[in-house]
């Protein structure tokens, strides 16, 4: 039997929730959607780890969802998208939270022990760069300049100045300041930490690898908690980090915003929805969610629930998950083509 029979037996739910009935329930996050059936709530416990990116957005979602089914209790960590990986591919958890894609060793991890999944984009972000609202030294970086001060051969440098002759290298025209190099950026087992890498810092080349082999430098304590890098980034006058746009914009009275070039001399531009949205800023991304299609048989939950986060919460999940201020939703045709996906995934 196909998934979607087994699902039609088990629990009698459409494809996607019925306004059946209204209801005006409010949560921590903000007011419920109304207009939700109560068909498709079911008892149950969903478990979700992974992003600590797309976790606010997973949370908003799960909140509003409780306040029109308390008979589903979903429980959302933030790990990191490798932390969230590694569970997901043992089977532990029902949905992984992704700010990138799926790495070939995860899909090997996953087949080993036969997880099937479904993949599913869920919204746009940007990497923003920041420094201490006291450098005003700097306002805007390259990619060389990043990867000068960033990258595997910046190893050991302990001031900003420490780089000059690198970037000088690479093509930078920058002079940076004799100045402490304080990083709080994401560790390895980040989504938003492989993001940079691979946008950032691959791009200059394979001939400027750390001895190491890397193309980040190993030599800052990588933080897990997008608040610690917050805390680095305020609390030196000389800092340097990257962390989720959404992250740092409901911050940016803490840290100072740094505008960001593709190349050296190249046009300077700031993150924002709208240059997020239509990719002018250099250093944007996809987030995904992940759901274990086997669970969507042996969790009753599961199948309500995403309904219900790529339907009537999508908008407001995705765009308020701090507050009033989030990611960046997918336009129409692409927000079609995650439905098309799930509804295959249930067929």
């Amino acid at each position: 039997m196909s998934v979607k029979g087994k699902l039609f037996a088990l629990l009698l739910v459409p494809l996607f929730l019925a306004a059946a009935c209204t209801t005006d329930s409010s949560t921590e996050s903000g007011s419920a959607i109304q207009g939700e059936s109560a068909e498709g709530c079911v008892e149950g416990t969903i478990t979700v780890n992974g992003s600590s990116t797309v976790e606010p957005v997973t949370t908003k979602a799960a909140r509003l969802y409780e306040g029109v089914c308390d008979k589903t209790a979903i429980n959302v960590k933030g790990d990191g998208t490798g932390t969230g990986f590694e569970e997901f591919c043992e089977g532990k958890t029902d949905i992984s939270d992704a700010s990138r894609q799926i790495k070939q060793s995860e899909i090997d991890l996953c087949e080993k022990k036969n997880i099937p999944y479904v993949e599913l984009k869920v919204a746009f972000d940007g990497i923003t760069v920041m420094t201490s609202q006291e450098n005003e030294a700097i306002s805007c970086l390259s990619f060389v300049d990043l990867y000068a001060l960033l990258g595997g051969k910046s190893k050991g440098f302990d001031k900003w100045s420490d780089a000059n002759d690198l970037a000088k290298e690479l093509g930078s025209a920058l002079t940076y300041p004799d100045a402490d190099l304080d990083i709080g950026a994401p560790g390895t087992e980040s989504g938003t930490y492989d993001s940079f890498v691979e946008i950032v810092l691959e791009g200059i080349g394979e001939e400027e690898e750390g001895e190491d082999g890397t193309f980040v430098r190993t030599d800052y304590p990588g933080q897990s908690d997008d608040n610690n890098i917050i805390q680095i980034i305020n609390g030196s006058p000389s800092s340097l980090g990257w962390v989720g746009f959404a992250f740092a914009d409901q911050n940016k009275d803490k840290v100072k915003i740094l505008e960001v070039s593709k190349e050296p001399g190249g046009t300077c531009v700031a993150p924002s929805s709208e240059t997020i949205a239509d990719k002018s800023y250099p250093v944007n991304r996809e987030l995904f969610i992940y759901v274990n299609t086997d669970k969507m048989v042996s969790n009753p939950a599961v199948v309500p629930f995403v309904d219900y986060y790529l339907s009537d919460a999508y908008k407001e999940s995705v765009t308020k998950a701090f507050g009033e201020s989030g990611y960046i939703a997918l336009p129409q045709p692409q927000l079609d083509e995650t439905l098309k996906a799930w509804g295959d995934a249930k067929a």
